[in-house]
């Protein structure tokens, strides 16, 4: 039976609207969890096992933990950010979370904010998302209108105040140091860490940043206890995740499913398998940044952090899964996603600033027919002087794709460029097929 935890109400009617919300559940852990120590329900989280949907996949009671002691802040603030600027390609849960549920979410970000000890919340939303920013500033208006945001919450002491802010639509700010950056009104470029946003983050102020679908999970979490989420998922990867579903497949979408599934059983169920007569050829499990997955690979892995790490040596990540089949053009698909990752550089480092470009145009004559296979080499040297060498992970998620699409299918684009005999498969990081 597909569970329904942060879907339960995506079908119910007007549920945007607190007085439906309401009527079908909303809001009933808000009060369960201000009637706790706020370290109570920070372990409760912790005992959850919940851990970061926004890719990472870290332990989120346990980065709440990170927060220094009153006695230790010098007076400074805490704040919570929400990361809602979902632009990994392929990656498409948190708008659907967002908008068919936002009073989950909202709720999610007050308990949250309770137990860090945090009075302000902002949700960073994507630029492109100004009519989510709308329904959830409603449903902010409505939870405040009822008591559940603002002065002595429930009578509870608790003053916790919650934000939207817009960007301007730039990938980078994904990343959790570039967002603060973002916010503060400066360049969204990313930060050396440490300092960690925990201890030093929005206006050099404590700050814990989590993700939209983290936050919804809270709130399920704190009405139902840890104990009971445990009950879905695998004993490192526990509970259910958002899954965003694209490619070719008879039903693209947004699928919850317990964490530890069968990929192939994620494809042929909730998305309806492949298109009459096709075959599978690769899976991109994770968003655009991850290691493409080959179909025996697929095969063998179920949809948690561990096992999708242990089998192709890839990730979960955001949990967007691009599906593709023998239809697909390989050298086309990575060519396009190295224009995105060309264009979306924040240019800060220059191993990524300048080696994301030349891989997009290595990729370009690869496409045209104009390489050889020293291009080939050179695409490698590019992608692996990058990875590692970056402030920030933009430069491997660059780097990621096309290390894997070189290593495991290179039959794909050794037959797109002129032979000189100088370049075997070896060299750029695969074993020779048994045919040759």
């Amino acid at each position: 039976m597909e569970p329904r935890i942060l879907t339960a109400r995506w079908n119910v009617p007007d549920v945007h609207n607190i007085d439906t919300a309401m009527r079908h559940g909303a809001w009933r852990a808000l009060p369960m969890a201000l009637k706790r120590a706020p370290a109570d329900v920070t372990n409760e989280v912790k005992n959850s096992g919940l851990r970061g949907r926004g890719g990472a996949g870290f332990p989120t009671g346990m980065k709440w933990t990170f927060v220094p002691p009153v006695e230790k802040r010098g007076g400074k603030p805490v704040y919570l950010v929400c990361n809602a600027d979902e632009s990994e390609p392929g990656t498409f849960k948190d708008r659907y979370l967002m908008w068919k549920d936002p009073h989950m979410f909202v709720e999610g970000c007050v308990i949250s904010a309770y137990a860090t000890g945090a009075e302000r919340v902002y949700i960073y939303l994507r630029g492109e998302f100004a009519f989510i920013q709308r329904r959830v500033d409603a449903a902010i208006a409505q939870a405040r209108a009822k008591g559940f945001i603002g002065k002595n919450i429930l009578g509870s002491g608790a003053n916790i105040e919650v934000y939207t802010h817009l960007g301007a639509g730039a990938y980078i700010c994904g990343e959790e140091t570039a967002l603060l950056s973002s916010l503060e009104g400066g360049r969204g470029q990313p930060k050396l860490k440490p300092p960690f946003p925990a201890v030093e983050g929005a206006w050099r102020c404590p700050t814990i940043v989590n993700n939209v679908e983290t936050m919804a999970a809270v709130t399920w979490i704190l009405e139902h206890g840890a104990a009971e989420y445990r009950k879905f998922g695998t004993e490192k990867s526990p509970g259910t995740k958002l899954f965003s579903c694209s490619g070719h497949i008879r039903k693209p979408g947004v699928y919850e499913v317990a964490l530890g599934y069968p990929m192939t059983s994620l494809i042929e169920n909730e998305c309806g398998g492949l298109y009459p007569g096709r075959t599978l050829k690769a899976v991109i499990p994770g968003g655009s940044s991850v290691p493409i997955m080959t179909p025996e690979e697929v095969s063998k892995s179920t949809m948690d952090y561990e096992s999708i790490n242990t089998v192709a040596g890839s990730y979960l990540g955001s949990g967007g899964l691009i599906v593709m089949d023998d239809t697909t053009d390989l050298v086309d698909s990575l060519t396009n996603l190295l224009r995105f990752y060309a264009h979306e550089s924040c240019g800060q480092c220059t191993p990524c600033r300048e080696g994301c470009g030349w891989m997009f145009k290595v990729l370009q004559r690869v496409k045209s027919g104009e390489a050889t296979d020293l291009d080939l080499a050179t695409l490698k040297d590019l992608a692996d002087n990058i990875f590692g060498r970056t402030i920030c992970f933009f430069g491997p998620s660059a780097a990621m794709p096309v290390q894997s699409f070189l290593k495991k299918f290179p039959d794909e684009f050794f037959g797109r460029v002129h032979r000189t005999g100088q370049v075997s498969y070896a060299n750029i990081g695969a074993a020779a097929p048994a045919a040759r």
